[in-house]
């Protein structure tokens, strides 16, 4: 069976599904992107993965790509152009590709259409992009975070670090994109489970205390939504919005990911693990 996967770079769960459905050897995996001769499509060529050319702009090259596919495999990224209609569109492509060429079971990392569900009192353009595409494949029928745009910041006076994330007490699902691809292995593996549904995917579930006790020395003063999407950077707002919507605790099942993948990373275990790289980047001693 021909696996087809796209939205391998960005944040590296296609590359990292990849990797885990050529160790299966059960699926030939053919790699979508638009760079053929960058290096981590090499590793994946390396393993044994057919890498092609295409652009999810580009429809024909959507549908070449597809060809002869069982199956498929897709992440859409909204921060490679900050524009959810383009996400949106690019979602679609695949969706109407998908079904005029008959593949049998397409795996799409989604999100909540925040705006519909809160009847437009929040807007996250990162999640609505990605849940108005899910929901038009309805119609037709990332722990790593931490370090980036997550990760905690210096104070002022040089004695701790804060993780500034507006969540309160409300514990905040979290899985490691390593971990993703033996799920979609065991999602693909189980099509009469799981076809036609959606899985909400949670290693664990931590307060951001909890996240901070194993991340930093300590945790500084609490910052509210209100306050933390009036910071000075781009998308405060919008990630503001993000965690007002977890504090309304979207559908997560952490029992279900850990039966899809049994290895899967706890929380902290993971975050203990990434602090050994953390305390040099970061210049704690």
């Amino acid at each position: 069976k021909v696996e087809l996967l796209s939205g391998l770079w960005g944040g590296g769960s296609g590359r990292l599904c990849g990797r885990a459905m050529l160790e299966g050897k059960k699926y030939v995996v053919r790699a979508l992107t638009r760079d053929v001769t960058q290096p981590k499509a090499q590793v994946l060529r390396d393993l044994g993965a057919e890498v092609v050319k295409g652009d999810l702009n580009d429809k024909a090259s959507v549908e070449a790509a597809l060809k002869g596919a069982y199956g498929a495999f897709l992440v859409t990224n909204s921060w490679d152009h900050f524009s959810k209609e383009k996400e949106v569109c690019q979602g679609k492509v695949v969706a109407d590709v998908a079904k005029s060429q008959g593949l049998k079971h397409v795996v799409y990392s989604g999100l909540e259409n925040v705006k519909r569900l809160t009847n437009g009192k929040l807007e996250v353009l990162h999640f609505d992009g990605k849940g108005e595409v899910e929901e038009y494949f309805w119609s037709i029928a990332y722990f790593e975070n931490f370090l980036g745009p997550l990760k905690p910041v210096k104070a002022s006076d040089g004695d701790y670090y804060t993780l500034a994330l507006p969540m309160g007490d409300v514990p905040m699902d979290g899985i490691s994109v390593a971990d993703i691809g033996a799920v979609v292995c065991s999602i693909f593996n189980s099509p009469e489970e799981f076809v036609g549904k959606a899985v909400g995917l949670s290693a664990e579930a931590l307060t951001i205390q909890q996240y901070a006790d194993v991340l930093s020395k300590g945790l500084g003063k609490e910052i509210t939504p209100e306050a933390y999407q009036k910071l000075e950077f781009p998308g405060a707002k919008e990630m503001a919005n993000m965690c007002r919507f977890y504090q309304m605790k979207p559908d997560r099942d952490i029992q279900l990911t850990h039966r899809l993948n049994p290895k899967v990373l706890s929380d902290f275990n993971f975050l203990k693990n990434l602090c050994r790289g953390f305390s040099g980047e970061l210049g704690v001693q």
